[in-house]
């Protein structure tokens, strides 16, 4: 591109979404820090300067419409998203047990939140030349490697399907928009080390945002509405 490259994080004040941040600033690119926690946020912004990323805070809550309207706002271009943010809802998630408001939650988050900011960015994607949205996905959002014989992850009724609920609504924007420039993807981290599982993963930061670096640097002629973690395609 003649001109920077201009990205946003949601959920990049810590963990994945800040080392996707610091991957894609590493590039050159600008990259806009969306957080909704004021002092994270700027605190993620000032560790990534120092580190000569340059980097912008955006104030974004996810789940509340004005504040996506008012980053899309604060952007005069985009050329690449990254939905990262999510929550995991806490236990228990048992489908017996688990209460409906805990998977109202996580769904206000993991899904409609990316279709707010998704739906607020688009216009100023569409005025990019190389557009690129890519969704923090995970394997055990997967039905087929859910239903294969073999163990993905702990027992969800939030977490989990709001992951396939996901996938399967970027792949309608995928549909809609298969006749712009605009490459969709979604990405799986691997269990990474993070305060979503309580530090359990077994990856670091650095590698869970690897998938989402190679696919918001994908080439014009690139894969579209795929799903991907380091190994290649992850079956739906």
């Amino acid at each position: 591109m003649s001109e920077q490259t201009v990205a946003l994080v949601t959920g990049a004040n810590k963990g994945i979404g800040f080392e996707i941040a610091a991957g894609l600033g590493a590039l050159g690119w600008r990259v806009g820090v969306g957080a909704r926690d004021d002092g994270r946020r700027e605190a993620a912004v000032e560790k990534l300067r120092a580190n000569g990323v340059d980097a912008f805070g955006v104030p974004l809550d996810v789940t509340d419409q004005a504040s996506v309207d008012a980053a899309a706002a604060q952007l005069d271009r985009l050329d690449v998203l990254v939905n990262n943010a999510a929550i995991t809802g806490g236990a228990p998630q048992e489908p017996t047990l688990v209460d409906p408001e805990t998977v109202r939650t996580v769904v206000d988050t993991n899904v409609l939140g990316v279709i707010r900011v998704t739906n607020a960015m688009l216009p100023l994607l569409r005025r990019s030349a190389h557009p690129r949205i890519v969704a923090m996905s995970s394997s055990v959002g997967s039905l087929a490697r859910q239903t294969g014989g073999g163990e993905v992850g702990p027992i969800s009724a939030a977490y989990s399907p709001s992951k396939t609920f996901l996938n399967a609504v970027m792949i309608q924007y995928v549909k809609e928009l298969g006749d712009t420039d605009i490459r969709i993807n979604m990405g799986c981290p691997g269990y990474v080390a993070t305060d979503l599982n309580g530090h359990r993963g077994l990856r670091t930061p650095e590698e869970g945002a690897a998938i989402a670096i190679r696919l918001a640097t994908l080439p014009d002629d690139g894969p579209t509405g795929a799903f991907f973690d380091d190994a290649g395609e992850v079956p739906w």
